[in-house]
């Protein structure tokens, strides 16, 4: 089944990138959300309890408020920086950096993005399952975690040359 072409404003990079890969392209605006989001939960817990006070003890409230805090703020970091990588938002940074990754990854022989032990068939199910999950977070959090050669780019941008079954 053909992949779905999407027109974005800027460079599409990965239409399906790898876990690994949208959290070492996070930027430092997206550990701030993530840290905002880990103390913010909390904090509106406590500012709600000073408002409005039930007269019971917060510590467990405030744990609790951390660890959700925490987790949406990762999901809402992750989002973002997906969204680059789709080319929704500006992503020059990234697009620098995929090009430099990738380029050498192709120099060295290497598969571009990594070998994998799955069958051909796993590799697409899981590509279809994971492509574009990040918007669908708030119902069920799903990550890329196989690599696959699923990824809506050319190869040929990366200096990898067409295997000569695929000229014939």
């Amino acid at each position: 089944m053909p992949q779905k072409v999407i027109e974005t404003p800027f460079p599409l990079i990965d239409a399906d990138p790898h876990a690994s890969r949208v959290v070492r392209y996070f930027r430092p605006s997206d550990y701030a959300f993530w840290a905002g989001a880990t103390a913010g939960f909390p904090s509106a817990l406590y500012l709600w309890e000073m408002a409005d006070p039930t007269r019971l003890r917060l510590k467990t409230s405030l744990k609790l408020g951390g660890v959700l805090g925490f987790v949406g703020g990762f999901l809402f970091a992750y989002q973002r920086s997906s969204t680059r990588f789709w080319g929704w938002s500006e992503n020059k940074r990234e697009e620098e950096m995929d090009l430099e990754e990738l380029t050498q990854r192709a120099r060295e022989g290497k598969p571009l993005y990594g070998e994998s032990n799955q069958p051909e068939w796993v590799q697409g199910a899981a590509s279809r399952n994971s492509m574009f999950s990040q918007l669908k977070f708030s119902t069920f959090p799903m990550f890329n975690m196989v690599n696959h050669a699923h990824h809506g780019t050319d190869p040929a941008k990366y200096g990898v040359k067409p295997k000569e079954s695929e000229l014939s």
